[in-house]
């Protein structure tokens, strides 16, 4: 795919003109996956490249480039870039999530990692998209109460601690000072959740009527439904009412089916809001193990390809003996 060729994609997007924005978006418009496909490869490019690619081949308007913190790999290797249709009252804004790099032995250590955080009456997440995304250190378990509360909109994780301590007795672990492996404050500010919302809090002050799509490839597909995620356990409202959907390719799981029970009910309804676009012989979507030990499932509504790129509808699909043996002939 030749990402700079799309000079006409806004043009193909509801018969609108380049810079003139998008009339009509709809989620289930071709066009509109075309350009979350295109995102979700651009997300792999360096910031420049990306602004190039947005503001001078398809004409939108590039909001900006995060470079964030992944407290599973500990260093900044979350990357997720901002665009709009247009500068002024913008129809669409679409956020991308940079997906697993082939060669980064760090990143697929993440989508192979099968730790789970549970959340009581909701289900259990990936640990390490969670870290990925900059909601929680396992180092300090704590940490993933703190930012997966409805409080983590009031404070910073350092800051939620010290409310928390405060109400603790003196002899208490925290108070002791046994658990201080917690999220640095300056990561905190680094974090792609974080960042990511305060910048879309921004926009729809600017451009009251836009809605946004949240796309990504891999593991980038994992970190765009966990944003929702947590925006639901924010109880973001607004922002959710904003959210037209998220359209992920090759995504891995992300929780278990508790999980996938309890997000059908705020985002694929009255309509269908999550899109997981999968190839065949893919095998990061089957990932982690759906087993009776591990228990990962996917929600959402699967658009499976075959090997002859024919779409299906499917709901949950395995692993094969013999795909997941020739994959590590492949690695090796």
């Amino acid at each position: 795919m030749d990402l700079s060729q799309a000079k006409n994609l806004v043009g193909d997007l509801h018969n609108s003109t380049p810079r003139e924005g998008i009339k009509n978006v709809e989620l289930d418009d071709r066009a509109t996956m075309d350009l979350c496909m295109m995102a979700s490869k651009l997300a792999y490019e360096n910031a420049e490249v990306v602004r190039n690619v947005v503001v001078h081949h398809w004409k939108m308007h590039f909001v900006d480039f995060y470079d964030c913190w992944d407290d599973y790999q500990k260093k900044k290797s979350t990357q997720v870039f901002l665009l709009c249709d247009k500068p002024k009252d913008a129809t669409l804004i679409l956020i991308s999530f940079r997906g697993t790099e082939p060669f980064d032995a760090d990143d697929w250590s993440t989508d192979f990692d099968y730790s789970w955080y549970e959340i009581p009456n909701l289900g259990k997440l990936h640990m390490g998209f969670l870290e990925a995304l900059g909601v929680g250190n396992r180092e300090d378990a704590a940490s993933f109460h703190y930012h997966l509360h409805k409080r983590s909109t009031k404070h910073s994780y350092p800051e939620a601690a010290e409310v928390e301590s405060s109400n603790e007795g003196p002899h208490s672990e925290r108070s002791a000072g046994i658990d201080k492996k917690g999220i640095p404050p300056e990561m905190v500010e680094m974090s792609a959740y974080y960042m990511v919302r305060e910048k879309l809090k921004t926009l729809f002050e600017e451009h009251k009527n836009a809605k946004y799509i949240v796309t990504g490839h891999s593991l980038g597909g994992a970190l765009a439904i966990l944003f929702p995620i947590v925006l639901v356990l924010h109880e973001e409202t607004n922002l959710l009412q904003k959210l037209l959907g998220v359209n992920t390719f090759g995504q891995p799981r992300v929780g278990n089916k508790q999980l996938g029970r309890f997000m059908e009910a705020h985002i694929n309804y009255p309509v269908p809001k999550y899109f997981r676009v999968v190839y065949c012989n893919d095998l990061v979507p089957r990932l982690p193990y759906d087993d009776k030990t591990f228990l990962y499932k996917h929600f959402g509504v699967c658009l499976y390809y075959n090997s002859c790129y024919i779409e299906q509808v499917k709901n949950e699909f395995s692993i094969k003996p013999r795909q997941f043996f020739m994959f590590f002939i492949i690695l090796s």
